[in-house]
């Protein structure tokens, strides 16, 4: 059984508890308080668990050459890749202001802590999870540093090969015993042959003793929908008001409506789940009662006449008796009273024995 834990106050997630899914807005609020507030509303009404941004403290994530160069992008917000992220950058209180109003939609609300100063940023901010984006999993400083402040953790695995997971595993594992990983390939959008889902499986062979999730950047949501069908117990998705605005993830992005049909399909896969017991269903008796075949007397069959399989046969049969798969155990058996050609054969017609 894959490990339980909690993830954020009074949610579990792992072994037979519902998927966990992340509503990631990213910086797709184009830099705005107010549409990000919107955002996070609407992820709550769509069903999402959480409410997820992107937070860097820029001098701390780019070198000065990263953020002096020029950016003439059409998804640009400013001269130089430094003027674009700081229009997209919220302040620390601002963080706050959209904390404080996550808690009264009633969504969890945390952040990808883009860099080292970032995350020390969200644990004096108390998110209930750290999220570390598929561009740290192989910063091993950032994941030891991450890991010892205790709180809960998910990573996603874009752009690194299973041997640099398996370090990810290790590293994460010394310090925090709560974790998950989730499955990502780092294309925006992401065509369906890139998407490897094969590699939730792989996950839960080499990391049996923790979730796996499945963070996706592909159009539509089948194939989030298939990741849960394997067992994907975190499922993180980039959300969009509009997939036309101004912005590199916008297109790779879940508008509303969508948001909501995934949150629909994937609590009506985990109905579908149900139990890993198989036997007929209470549901399955009224077909069971008009199609349901059993044992019949080929031939008449006189009282007292051991009996041989070429004397039985299959059919639909009133009253229902000896079900096929126990016909052979009715071999060298007889029967009390006999049977009439083509009669059922019940339990009640068999001499004891």
């Amino acid at each position: 059984m894959p490990l339980e834990f909690e993830l954020c106050p009074g949610r579990m997630v792992g072994g037979s508890h519902p998927c966990f899914i992340i509503a990631e807005i990213g910086q797709n609020h184009q830099g705005d308080v107010e549409v990000a507030k919107k955002m996070i509303k609407m992820a709550k009404d769509c069903g999402a668990d959480c409410a997820k941004f992107q937070k860097s403290e820029l001098e701390h994530k780019f070198n000065k050459l990263a953020l002096e160069r020029p950016y003439n992008s059409k998804h640009s917000w400013g001269k130089t890749y430094g003027d674009h992220k700081r229009h997209l950058e919220f302040s620390h209180e601002q963080y706050r202001e959209l904390q404080r109003y996550a808690e009264e939609v009633g969504i969890f609300f945390t952040a990808s802590g883009m860099d080292e100063m970032a995350v020390e940023f969200l644990h004096e901010l108390k998110v209930p999870f750290f999220k570390v984006a598929s561009c740290d999993a192989n910063n091993f400083p950032y994941l030891s540093s991450t890991a010892k402040k205790g709180r809960p953790m998910v990573v996603s695995s874009g752009m690194q090969s299973m041997e640099t997971m398996r370090r990810v595993y290790n590293t994460v594992k010394e310090h925090n015993q709560n974790f998950c990983l989730l499955q990502c390939t780092s294309a925006y959008p992401l065509d369906p042959e890139n998407v490897n889902l094969r590699i939730i499986s792989e996950f839960q062979k080499e990391f049996p003793d923790v979730p796996v999730g499945y963070s996706g950047h592909e159009r539509g949501i089948h194939i989030t929908v298939a990741a849960v069908g394997m067992g994907a117990k975190v499922v993180e998705r980039h959300v969009t008001l509009d997939k036309t605005l101004k912005g590199n993830d916008h297109e790779a992005s879940l508008e509303p409506q969508e948001l909501a049909q995934l949150v629909q399909a994937i609590r009506l896969v985990e109905k579908a789940f149900g139990s890993n017991l198989k036997q007929m269903m209470p549901c399955e008796k009224s077909c069971f009662d008009k199609l349901g075949k059993c044992v019949v007397a080929k031939q008449a069959i006189p009282a007292g006449t051991p009996l041989s399989l070429d004397m039985l046969g299959v059919k639909v049969g009133e009253p229902k008796g000896v079900p096929p798969e126990e016909m052979h155990q009715l071999v060298g058996r007889t029967l009390r009273d006999g049977a009439a050609e083509d009669a059922s054969i019940t339990a009640a017609m068999l001499d004891d024995l």
